[in-house]
């Protein structure tokens, strides 16, 4: 009987941990064969997903034994959560593993943005040679505003800082106290209106989702620079290609989008905006952090099943 099912891809040196002590099943492409996945879960203990797998509806009335789920990342709105708790099912994100990786993104890409010069090669292949029109912008002395002041975001605005920047942040459920300090505590608008980069740090809940809309783009400085890597839905994608179409945003980069995975048709409406950096939800994910995430994870589900957590 199996004990473990994978639906998405872990760290090889995590699973060989798992499959040491119990009967696993590792299908990296599960998540997309739904009926597959119904017949997989319905007698084993442990569940082990990333955010494709929609642990909730069929699959979780499928999970008759579930006790445990392990979460490769933080995000949980793939998770119904309160049907999970409703069964006692315990939930286990890997909450910080992944941190450096989605600060050193946000700064990378803010950076790129800045200066510009990254996006010369078809004018460089074209034979030009465009060294005027692309002088951009040092990241020193810029303001960064964190649109959310988690963990995530305290470390982004570690680093930000160290790289010379001020750094303001938005978050009403963080009360005043030491995680402020040497943080300038801004209303939203107050904080779209005057930061020069702009990065996201929220989950998706009903009242995060369209947070950043066509108000929202309206308020921020014509050369800021917008960050996404938190969760799709919190930000107006069309309202986002138009302010960039318009020329009333510098620049913009998305990690994260409303239809996961981007498919050929959501794919169409940002067609031609420039500044744009697109990538497929992997801020979080690199050599490194997919081994701090999977051995956290994979430590955490086995405690649980053992009676240890």
């Amino acid at each position: 009987m199996t004990d473990i099912v994978i639906t998405e891809f872990m760290d090889e040196a995590a699973v060989a941990a798992l499959k040491a002590r119990y009967s696993v099943h590792h299908d990296p492409e599960l998540f997309g064969k739904p009926d597959e996945l119904a017949r997989l879960v319905a007698d084993i203990p442990a569940l082990i997903v990333r955010n494709q797998t929609q642990v909730r509806g069929d699959v979780l009335a499928a999970a008759k034994k579930l006790k445990v789920v392990g979460r490769l990342g933080v995000g949980l709105d793939n998770i119904d959560m309160e049907a999970c708790s409703a069964r006692g099912i315990k939930v286990f994100p890997a909450t910080g593993a992944n941190s450096l990786s989605v600060v050193e993104y946000v700064i990378g890409t803010a950076m790129t943005l800045l200066r510009g010069a990254y996006f010369a090669n078809a004018a460089m292949l074209a034979g030009e040679f465009p060294k005027t029109k692309l002088i951009g912008r040092e990241i020193a002395g810029k303001r960064m505003g964190l649109v959310g002041f988690g963990a995530i975001a305290r470390d982004a605005a570690r680093h930000a800082k160290a790289l010379g920047m001020t750094v303001a942040a938005y978050d009403p459920y963080v009360p005043a106290g030491d995680a402020w300090q040497g943080i300038e505590k801004l209303e939203l608008d107050a904080l779209l209106s005057t930061s020069d980069v702009i990065s996201i740090h929220l989950p998706l809940t009903p009242e995060t989702r369209g947070l950043i809309g066509e108000a929202a783009f309206a308020r921020m400085k014509p050369d800021a620079i917008l960050i996404n890597a938190a969760r799709g839905g919190i930000m107006d994608e069309a309202a986002l290609v138009a302010a960039l179409k318009g020329g009333r945003l510098g620049g913009a980069a998305l990690d994260v989008f409303e239809q996961e995975p981007l498919k050929a048709d959501g794919a169409k409406l940002f067609a031609g905006t420039p500044n744009l950096i697109l990538t497929p939800h992997i801020a979080g994910n690199t050599v490194e952090s997919n081994g701090r995430v999977s051995g956290l994870v994979a430590e955490r589900v086995m405690a649980a099943l053992e009676g240890r957590a």
